[in-house]
């Protein structure tokens, strides 16, 4: 597959996304700047950054608001962020997602076994009860949401969590379920580098 820019960007010979992947001289600066940021930070430019720069503005603003919720500092733990991010992308089926906050979990605890079954079926990773309310939650929120009410909420109160943890969570939800969305529906393929990460 070759993209209008003339550029493909493959892992295995297989594109890691059905649209055309720009290349740092079609995108902003903005982007061109993230780009060079993670390749200092992590030895690789994940290919989210890559897919997504197809429109760059929008990227730039997707990124400011996911960079927001789930990378800095916040009422959750990084822990619990990628917790939730894991749930949801392995309800969604989204492998990009599930495999890069998949490593994500891995490293922030420290346990590979937990964050792999945690992808796979939650209830199998005895959890526990602020992080198995948390999952619960996620899991509703994303397979019923015609079914969620307020009173859903109440095991996570009744797990410790404030109200402030809750929105956020909430948030974290949302986000995780536009974004496997958006991974799905372009094919995006996760950087090989993830799945070695922090085992």
């Amino acid at each position: 597959m070759v993209s209008r820019y003339g550029h493909v960007m493959t892992i295995n010979d297989a594109p890691i996304s059905a649209l055309p992947v720009p290349t740092a001289d079609d995108v902003p600066e903005g982007v061109s700047r993230l780009w060079s940021k993670a390749q200092e930070a992590f030895g690789f430019v994940p290919n989210v950054f890559r897919a997504q720069a197809l429109n760059g503005e929008q990227f730039l603003a997707w990124w400011n608001y996911f960079n927001l919720l789930v990378n800095k500092e916040g009422h959750l733990s990084n822990a619990e962020r990628e917790l939730l991010a894991v749930v949801v992308s392995g309800i969604n089926r989204c492998d990009y997602c599930a495999v890069s906050h998949g490593a994500m979990l891995r490293e922030y605890t420290g346990d590979a076994r937990t964050a792999d079954l945690v992808a796979v079926n939650w209830r199998q990773a005895h959890l526990n009860p602020r992080d198995a309310a948390l999952a619960a939650y996620a899991e509703k929120l994303t397979r019923d949401p015609d079914q969620v009410t307020p009173a859903d909420l109440e095991p996570l109160r009744a797990a410790g969590l404030d109200d402030h943890e809750i929105l956020e969570a909430v948030q974290v939800i949302g986000m995780f379920n536009m974004t496997n969305r958006i991974a799905t529906a372009v094919g995006m393929v996760p950087n090989e580098e993830y799945h070695s990460q922090a085992r």
